[in-house]
C-alpha cells in the first residue's frame, strides 16, 4: 500500500434490501461504483485505489459474497484493510417479511433457494452472512422504506462531509412496528403523554408545530433531553477514539408517529450543535398506522 488517502466503502447485505439502491445514491453523491466484485480481487483494487495518481479517493465496492468460501475470506480481509486504509462495511438489511414481499413483488426467486422455498433461501442467506454483519461500520435497515427513501439515507449518511469526526442518524421509531435493527442507542419516549389522545392533534404528526409544542412542553423533558446529549456527546467521542464513524440513535414511542418524531427531531437539533458531529434524520414509522 501507499500513503494515498484513499476513502472506501464496501457494500453488502441480504440479497433485496436495497444493495444496488445504495450503489446508485453513492455514484449519485461523487463516489466510483465497482458492482458485484468477487471479494478475492478486493486487495488488487485497493491497492490500485491507494495508488498515487490513481484518482480513486472515493471508491464504493458492491462484493457478492454469496458464495460461502468468500463470506469467509471477506471477514478477516476487512480487518486487514482497515488498518491500511480509510476503509468502511455498508451492510444493508431488511426483515424476513419485508425481503418475501419485494421478492414475491418482482416474482424472481432468491439467489440461494435452490429448490427450497423463498424462506429458505432468505434464512441460509441471513445465516452465511451473520459474521460478516458483525464487522459493518454501518447497518441500514430499509424495512418500510421505498427506494426514494433509501436512497436519501445512504446518500445523506456517506455525504461528503470532510469537517465531520463522525456521522450520526437519529431515527425515530414505533415500537409496536418493531426495534430498528440498525440501532446503537434506543431511547424510549412512550413515558410523555400521547398527543393521540388530544383530538385537535391526533391526525397530525410530530413535526407538526403544534404536536412538537406539546410533547416538548411536557414536565421532565427538558431534563430527559439533556441527560440523553450529555451522554450521546460522551458516546460519541468513545466512538471516534474507537473509530466508529457512524451511529444510529433510535428514540421509540409505541407508534412512532408523534412523541418519537418530535423528541428525535429536537435531539438531532442539540447533537448537530456538538463540533464535528454530522446529522441525519430518519422517521421511520411516521407514515404508518
Amino acid at each position: 500500500m501507499t500513503d494515498s488517502v484513499a476513502h472506501i466503502i464496501i457494500v453488502t447485505g441480504m440479497s433485496g434490501a436495497g444493495r444496488s439502491t445504495a450503489a446508485n445514491a453513492l455514484e449519485d453523491g461523487g463516489w466510483r461504483v465497482i458492482d458485484n466484485l468477487p471479494s478475492q480481487l478486493l486487495p488488487s483494487l485497493v491497492d490500485i485505489a491507494t495508488s498515487k495518481g490513481s484518482g480513486m479517493n472515493r471508491l464504493a465496492v458492491v462484493v457478492d459474497v454469496r458464495g460461502g468460501d468468500s463470506v469467509e475470506e471477506l471477514a478477516p480481509l476487512i480487518e486487514t484493510l482497515r488498518a491500511e486504509t480509510n476503509l468502511r462495511v455498508l451492510f444493508l438489511d431488511a426483515t424476513d417479511a419485508e425481503l418475501i414481499k419485494r421478492f414475491e413483488g418482482v416474482r424472481r426467486p432468491h439467489p440461494l433457494q435452490g429448490d427450497g422455498t423463498l424462506i429458505d433461501g432468505i434464512r441460509a442467506e441471513r445465516t452465511r452472512l451473520e459474521a460478516l454483519r458483525g464487522h459493518a461500520d454501518v447497518v441500514v435497515d430499509t424495512t418500510g422504506l421505498n427506494t426514494h427513501q433509501t436512497t436519501t439515507l445512504v446518500f445523506d449518511t456517506f455525504r461528503s462531509d470532510d469537517s465531520a469526526e463522525v456521522n450520526v442518524v437519529i431515527e425515530s421509531f414505533g415500537f409496536k412496528h418493531g426495534l430498528p435493527a440498525d440501532a446503537d442507542v434506543v431511547g424510549d419516549v412512550r413515558f410523555l403523554p400521547n398527543p393521540f389522545w388530544t383530538e385537535s392533534l391526533r391526525d397530525e404528526n410530530g413535526l407538526h408545530p403544534d404536536v412538537s409544542a406539546f410533547v416538548l412542553g411536557q414536565m421532565d423533558v427538558e431534563q430527559y433531553l439533556d441527560g440523553l446529549v450529555l451522554m450521546l456527546g460522551a458516546t460519541l467521542r468513545g466512538y471516534v477514539r474507537e473509530n466508529k464513524r457512524h451511529a444510529t440513535i433510535a428514540i421509540g414511542c409505541t407508534g412512532g408517529k408523534h412523541r418519537s418524531v418530535a423528541i428525535a427531531e429536537e435531539l438531532a437539533r442539540r447533537i448537530g450543535e456538538i463540533p464535528g458531529v454530522a446529522v441525519t434524520r430518519k422517521h421511520r414509522d411516521i407514515g404508518r398506522e
